[in-house]
């Protein structure tokens, strides 16, 4: 993994990774559905711990340019002094960077109003394949500007004219075979490639091939994005049906009210929230009843009265219509509680427990909204016909149902029906005139049926459009575009993920095999150790800076192996065998892998799986010092409390000890403190103390009994929090 700095380090990176011949590819959060971030034998180019600057906001032009790193709420954070934000709100937001959104052509709730990604993305800098720049911008054809291009004998000018050449060739077939769709992001952008102006000029902007082309035509280093005002307020309706169909059926209405979001939730969704730690107080308010719920979004730049437009919905559906009750939310808070339920909705799924889960391999196919209904009855009847069930949500009001099978795919029959069930779903989205994509992108788990989505004549174009970006298909091979034998003469050519195939490079195959270690905590409730190292499913929520707790360590050194993904990742590495057997109990994996985790168990509340990696990395140092002992460092910090009481009782005499010169240096020496920092000073009245000599004060009214324990920190060294929350028990 590379981490550049500056756009110079791509360049290098790229440079040498084809002087070696080796596959590269663009990563973001890595929270892609689809295998977009998971290329085998690949370099990976991570943008997010360095290259996150916002360049420059021209409030006036509604514009913003900004380095592929930058994570979608940050940004939306500096752009909010000036009312704007960028349009895209995918669930991930607050981890996710623009970066990876640019390559997955991203979109989210509110694309009923604002649609996806390539319709704000107006100029891009890429790096190309042979480590060449490329400005991506609108360029008119046959002007000067487009003749000073494509005269030149260059990587760039050949790409402009394959492009050209590609676009007017293929227009009937781009015509006939791109689905009419708020969503598409299968396959390359040609569509959108060339477009005409008010004026008739005829404009080619590489930006809009670039997006959606998840790094395999170039590595995106700036981004010139369009935005849009953020509406002062809004309305959310949540209705709620006693069938999944009704829910469903109801959406091409819904759409006649302009909502700005029409977004679908099932029973599955709210029984999982109801279940999770995090989410449960989200889910209290869903009738026991609700089989499904359609939730709408109303803004004040579409609605003049928010009030009206909610009690339009709530005639046709609830007094005229199949919903049966509907909570509607005015206030800021209560709507965020309501997409927060709706925001979880993936993560949570793929707690459920035993090795059957919902898996996202079909889940965003997109169909006109006008054939939702059927085709999700149709889908039913397909799931039905392979022996399992679906969860269902999300996009309802553009015809993006996340539909995820419950699959076992760590056994072969659970393999091909995965790839049954695709094959049943490409035929009836072709029928349907959807796509079938229409959010989470190709990767290595749909390109392989983009062949049959557009036919050999548009498939033939992608592949001269990959060769001419990437001549030696080096970036992020086996995604949206692939070889097969026929089109190499050498075989030995092909790179992994060639030809595609949705069976391989699973995370859970047949071949996947994990150990379940005897363990002196007890892991039942958790399924065993390794279940709970496997509920963590890559969402990247750990990742996120800006809410919640979770990952202290990784917001502290932006370091992927010092979040809980990271973490969890080695382990099922470890228990899988993709590492040594005895891994798990060297020096360096405790100290690369555990050392830095604080233990404060926020993973264990904030994960939306629930991984609780405090709980296994107690189990793991356990094992490893009944293996190799404890060290001096070991001992003393699990016997704190002994230590801060000494260092209280002897106050302030130890005080003056850590000011001693030296003093910093013998502790890293002995104890492994850094130097650089402080260390604690110690109260000669402890927090008990205080609490024995004072007199308590007797609220009014009706109390309960609460039992306030201190840590050893605030008892013998800062008691101030623990004062103020006795203040604040008794107000």
């Amino acid at each position: 993994v590379v981490l550049p700095k500056h756009v110079e380090d791509v360049q290098r990176t790229v440079r040498i990774a084809a002087d070696h011949d080796v596959p590269v590819l663009p990563r973001g959060a890595g929270s892609s559905l689809a295998g977009q971030a998971v290329g085998p034998g690949c370099v990976v180019v991570d943008a997010s711990k360095y290259m996150d600057e916002v360049v420059a906001v021209n409030p006036n032009a509604k514009r913003a340019t900004v380095e592929p790193g930058v994570v979608q709420d940050d940004l939306d954070d500096r752009l909010a002094e000036h009312g704007l934000k960028f349009a895209p709100d995918p669930a991930s937001s607050n981890r996710a960077t623009i970066g990876g959104g640019i390559g997955n052509n991203s979109t989210g709730a509110h694309s009923v109003r604002y649609g996806i990604t390539d319709a704000y993305t107006e100029e891009l800098r890429v790096v190309l394949a042979d480590g060449s720049l490329l400005h991506a911008r609108p360029v008119v054809l046959d002007s000067p500007e487009w003749d000073a291009i494509v005269e030149q004998d260059d990587r760039e000018a050949e790409i402009y004219r394959t492009v050209r050449r590609l676009v007017e060739d293929n227009a009937t077939e781009i015509d006939d075979r791109y689905p009419e769709l708020k969503r598409c992001v299968s396959g390359y952008n040609l569509h959108k490639a060339v477009s005409e102006t008010e004026d008739g000029e005829r404009v080619l902007n590489l930006a809009k091939l670039l997006v959606g082309a998840e790094g395999t035509l170039g590595v995106v280093v700036e981004a010139t994005l369009e935005l849009v005002t953020v509406p002062e307020e809004a309305a959310v309706a949540l209705y709620c049906f006693e069938d999944l169909l009704d829910a469903v059926a109801a959406v091409p209405t819904a759409l006649e009210y302009d909502p700005s979001a029409v977004e679908l939730m099932d029973d599955e969704v709210f029984r999982l929230a109801a279940d999770s730690p995090e989410y449960a107080e989200y889910a209290a308010p869903i009738p026991d009843d609700c089989a499904a719920a359609l939730m709408l979004e109303f803004d004040d730049e579409c609605h003049d009265d928010l009030a009206a437009a909610v009690d339009a919905t709530t005639e046709e559906f609830v007094a005229d219509g199949a919903a049966f009750d509907v909570l509607a939310a005015h206030d800021p808070d209560e709507q965020a509680a309501l997409w927060k339920l709706r925001k979880a909705a993936i993560p949570l799924l793929m707690s459920l427990e035993g090795d059957a889960k919902p898996y996202p391999f079909i889940e965003d196919a997109s169909v006109p909204p006008a054939e939702l209904a059927e085709y999700v009855a149709e889908f039913q009847g397909v799931l039905e016909d392979h022996g399992t069930s679906a969860a269902y949500f999300a996009h309802a009001g553009v015809g993006t149902l996340h539909i995820r099978p419950v699959l076992n795919l760590k056994s072969e029959d659970g393999v091909e029906t995965m790839h049954a069930i695709s094959e049943d779903v490409t035929s009836l989205v072709l029928e349907h005139h959807g796509a079938f994509s229409g959010e989470h992108g190709d990767g290595l788990a749909r390109t392989e049926f983009n062949p049959e989505l557009y036919g050999p004549q548009l498939w033939a174009a992608f592949k001269d459009l990959k060769s001419a970006f990437d001549p030696d298909w080096l970036l992020n091979p086996g995604t949206v575009v692939y070889r097969d034998e026929a089109d190499v003469a050498d075989t030995g050519r092909l790179r992994p993920g060639e030809p595609a195939d949705s069976r391989e490079y699973l995370r859970y195959g047949p071949a996947y095999q994990s150990v379940e270690p005897a363990t002196e905590l007890d892991f039942a409730d958790e399924g065993g150790f390794s279940h709970l190292v496997e509920l963590c499913n890559g969402c990247g929520t750990c990742r996120q800076t800006g809410a919640g707790v979770m990952c202290p360590t990784y917001r502290a050194s932006r370091e992927e192996l010092e979040s809980t993904r990271g973490r969890a990742n080695v382990l099922r590495a470890a228990i899988s065998g993709d590492l040594p057997e005895d891994e798990l109990y060297t020096e360096r994996f405790q100290a690369e892998v555990l050392d830095l985790c604080v233990g404060c168990k926020a993973c264990k509340s904030d994960c939306p799986t629930g991984v609780d990696l405090a709980k296994l990395k107690a189990e793991v140092k356990h094992q490893y010092h009944e293996r190799e002992g404890a060290s001096v460092r070991d001992r003393l910090f699990a016997d704190v409390h002994h230590l801060l009481s000494w260092g209280s009782r002897l106050a302030p005499v130890s005080n003056w000890a850590a000011e001693v010169p030296g003093a910093g240096w013998l502790a890293e020496r002995t104890v492994g403190i850094a130097a650089e920092r402080s260390l604690p000073t110690f109260q000669r009245t402890t927090f008990t103390d205080w609490a024995a000599g004072r007199e308590s004060s007797e609220p009014d009214g009706p109390t309960g009994r609460v039992v306030l324990v201190p840590d050893p920190f605030t008892q013998y060294s800062n008691p101030a929090p623990g004062k103020a929350a006795v203040r604040v028990l008794e107000a």
